[in-house]
């Protein structure tokens, strides 16, 4: 769908500027080209999640910290939900922002990089976009970078992707205006921050095999990212003062993880799911950068093609990890009252099931490019009450590639963008 026929569809077209305003911290902020808050973390919900297990609860609330509603689950797979600890939120995350429950995926296959490309460059995908290389069109990060004034550095933008299969292309475009130089520093911490990987990056133990070449690679990740001006590994730039900061940011991280300080530091019985330790180091990049503009990748929920209860249990986990990162930037100077959290799922899932049973006798739900489920998501917009409109719900058409002029607008560069986003700010969200 071409943007003059998804606008004719939506009304966006019709929609104006919104009004100035002035944020918590006392700062008036303009219609366009000035910022509504100067930080914005973009929880990717990925994986594949449908609208009917999530906001629509079909099978129960599976998600009371982020919804508003009952809270019973179905009773044939309430035996496969773990029980999470209370919300650290006095309400739920709909209550603190603006839940848009239309958002379609609109173009391209659906499939898990072609919908994190499509919500992190705000371009649609085909067919042909390549599994190999960098996207052919800017990432949100590029954006962010060039055209702020000054460029912000890289400490200001970390893309904390699920894993380093594919994720780390979406650093930053081939696009030859933009390009490497203005990349976000890229993690995938649970790879990362493994107990055998910094205990033997710490300790340097001998390994034979493949354990060699892995603690090798991860030996170059760190001295190209972090200790060269030019990166060895994705070619980003980071100061000599930055590339410090980060340096001991990771020592100190690895130095947690060797003494055995993170092997569950939320306390989650029985154990931290991988989304849940995503979440929890990029709240460890929050508190000590304050970073600008941080999008952090969820995927625990892909179990769904041959788990369906497992699926609900790991929704039912992100939840308590989302409102928890909620609750992290609400308590971090710097971020408190000054930030916007957007929450969206990549794509969705059939409407029909496959053949797949699973333990409780539920059947597997794949993600086909024909089904109209796996195009239907939502989006959520949590902010200040004095930027983002609270306990608000949307339920006019929007697209996935809205997110990426959101995130411009609301950080004061998207009239400064050389060419049309086929998306449009999500801007009923907004006082």
């Amino acid at each position: 769908m071409d943007r003059r026929s998804f606008l004719k569809k939506s009304a966006l077209g019709t929609m104006g500027f919104a009004v100035p305003t002035i944020l918590p911290t006392g700062s008036l902020f303009a219609a366009t080209g000035s910022r509504r808050a100067n930080h914005v973390v973009f929880c990717l919900f990925a994986g594949g999640v449908r609208n009917v297990e999530s906001i629509f609860k079909n099978e129960g609330n599976l998600m009371p910290a982020m919804l508003k509603g009952n809270s019973s689950i179905s009773s044939d797979i309430a035996g496969g939900i773990n029980s999470m600890p209370n919300s650290p939120l006095s309400e739920t995350l709909q209550e603190y922002g603006t839940l848009f429950t239309n958002v379609k995926f609109i173009d391209g296959p659906t499939g898990h990089f072609n919908g994190h490309t499509s919500a992190i460059t705000g371009q649609h995908t085909t067919s042909t976009l390549s599994l190999r290389d960098n996207p052919p069109f800017p990432t949100v990060f590029e954006l962010y970078r060039k055209h702020n004034s000054p460029t912000h550095a890289a400490k200001n933008a970390w893309w904390v992707s699920r894993s380093n299969n594919l994720y780390p292309l979406l650093n930053h475009s081939t696009d030859p205006s933009y390009g490497v130089q203005y990349a976000a520093n890229q993690i995938a911490p649970n790879a990362f921050f493994s107990w055998d990987v910094s205990a033997n990056l710490k300790h340097e133990l001998e390994f034979t095999g493949s354990k060699t070449e892995t603690i090798e690679d991860l030996r170059k990740f760190m001295d190209s990212n972090f200790t060269s001006p030019i990166s060895l590994n994705n070619g980003v730039v980071n100061s000599t003062q930055d590339r410090a900061a980060i340096s001991n940011w990771i020592t100190s991280i690895q130095d947690k993880v060797t003494s055995g300080q993170l092997s569950n530091p939320w306390a989650v019985n029985p154990w931290m799911s991988g989304d849940q330790y995503n979440i929890f180091y990029a709240e460890e990049l929050i508190k000590s950068f304050q970073p600008e503009l941080l999008v952090v990748s969820l995927f625990d929920v892909d179990t769904a093609h041959s788990n369906f209860t497992e699926y609900c249990n790991a929704l039912h986990r992100a939840d308590y990890g989302v409102a928890h990162l909620w609750d992290t930037i609400q308590n971090t100077p710097g971020m408190k009252d000054d930030t916007v959290l957007i929450i969206m799922p990549e794509i969705g899932r059939n409407q029909t099931s496959n053949n797949l049973v699973d333990t409780y006798g539920r059947l597997g739900l794949d993600h086909t490019n024909g089904d109209p489920l796996s195009r239907d998501v939502f989006c959520m917009v949590v902010g200040p009450p004095g930027v983002v409109h609270q306990d608000k719900m949307v339920n006019s058409l929007h697209a996935t590639v809205d997110v990426v002029p959101t995130i411009a607008d609301i950080l004061g560069f998207e009239q400064d963008i050389p060419f049309s986003l086929p998306g449009q700010s999500l801007v009923s969200a907004f006082v």
